[in-house]
């Protein structure tokens, strides 16, 4: 069995955190990409196609780490959507094979939902997922489990059922013959499989766990948690440096050459990478993961939020927000996760309004971003990358990359 991770994509709507492919953001040390390449191994699918970008950033970032497979690496030279970058492995794959996104950190739980049958059955498998907002994905049209077609994005009110595409497939070779003949743009994939499904019959198979998905960067919260949940171990290393009166509750690992100051609180479950300093009174609590060499001063709190690596703050509250890698933020500044009226965030991406289905959500914030004392965001809003917010800012509405104010 093999199977195709389709990495080359510009993951535009995963902005501002679209710096690097979404499959590597860390969670607890390590890409997403990573557990779910561990996830194929232990079901023994090793042998790995992995499509990326010409930057071969995936590439350069799994050299860390010994995953015991056999990943051939192929380019996809521009981003035109996923049926192109599955063309690339054409000529590598065999006969039955795997098709998925590399932040399926779930995939293991996935294929265990399949068949005893199913390699050697004559049908191809589909893997869909109930969604309360099925106009925001591929959705299912089916009858028993049975797939007679999958509508893109459809109108709300409009939409076959509320089973979503979740991004898995597993397909025959002759794909390809279909796929050739489609008029080619950005989404052919949905295309061509649309015209396979007369051809060939496809399972429907719906999971029923939680929705776990990687479209926009407020899901990160759903897979920090799911990971947390299976993966995260309480351990703290011996070259820890805690003070006596620290309080450390729950589950928590703490990471080489930490240093946690007097006074300081740790609710978990929470991770604390290596070299990270918490400073005296500092609150952390509710599923925060902190990467490598991230620097928390005096009374800061933060809850279920997510800072990547070397981020740095003071005295300040941040609440369900995202810190991409060498943030700075100064003394005093707030992230708003709550609106008023209590009601669902909302947040805008690509000029769009997109309901997150989340009533707590701060700020997400890009990469190199540096923020000045006394600062406040309002609930919902992306800060881009290499941005400049100066002291004493109330930031309402969203900052695109390089932006200063």
């Amino acid at each position: 069995m093999q199977a195709v991770v389709l990495a080359g994509g510009e993951s535009s709507r995963f902005w501002p955190l679209n710096f690097q492919h979404k499959s590597l953001f860390k969670i607890m040390g390590k890409p997403l990409i990573f557990y779910t390449l561990e996830g194929l191994r232990k079901k023994k699918i090793k042998e790995i196609i992995l499509v990326q970008s010409p930057k071969r950033d995936i590439e350069k970032e799994l050299k860390n780490y010994n995953l015991k497979l056999n990943i051939k690496f192929i380019i996809q030279e521009k981003p035109k959507g996923m049926g192109n970058a599955l063309w690339q492995a054409r000529n590598l794959l065999k006969k039955k094979f795997l098709v998925l996104n590399p932040e399926r950190v779930d995939i293991e739980e996935i294929l265990d939902n399949l068949p005893k049958d199913w390699l050697s059955s004559n049908n191809c498998f589909l893997f869909g997922q109930e969604t309360k907002n099925p106009q925001l994905f591929g959705v299912v049209k089916f009858k028993g489990d049975k797939v007679l077609k999958i509508v893109e994005k459809p109108k709300l009110g409009k939409e076959p059922s509320k089973i979503k595409v979740v991004g898995v497939y597993i397909l025959e070779k002759d794909f390809f013959e279909v796929y050739e003949k489609v008029k080619k743009y950005h989404y052919d994939f949905e295309t061509a499989l649309n015209e396979y499904l007369k051809k060939r019959e496809f399972k429907l198979i719906r999971l029923k766990k939680r929705e776990i998905s990687l479209k926009y960067p407020w899901h990160l919260f759903d897979i920090k948690k799911y990971l947390f949940d299976k993966f995260l171990k309480s351990k703290i290393s011996k070259s820890a440096k805690i003070s006596k009166n620290v309080i450390l509750e729950g589950k928590i690992f703490i990471g080489e050459r930490v240093k946690i100051f007097e006074g300081a609180i740790i609710k978990g479950p929470c991770y604390i990478g290596e070299n990270c300093i918490l400073g005296n009174n500092s609150l952390i609590r509710d599923y925060t993961n902190l990467e490598k060499n991230c620097l928390l001063g005096a009374f800061a709190e933060i809850k279920n939020s997510i800072f990547q690596e070397n981020c740095h703050c003071h005295s300040g509250y941040f609440g369900d927000s995202i810190f991409g890698r060498n943030c700075k933020i100064g003394a005093g500044t707030i992230s708003a996760n709550v609106r008023l009226d209590r009601g669902e965030v909302k947040s805008v991406v690509k000029g769009k309004k997109i309901p997150t289905g989340l009533k707590s959500l701060g700020v997400i914030v890009g990469e190199n971003t540096r923020v000045g004392i006394n600062c406040s965001f309002m609930p919902g809003i992306l800060v881009g990358s290499n941005c400049l917010i100066y002291p004493n800012s109330l930031i309402k509405k969203n900052l695109k990359d390089n932006f200063s104010i």
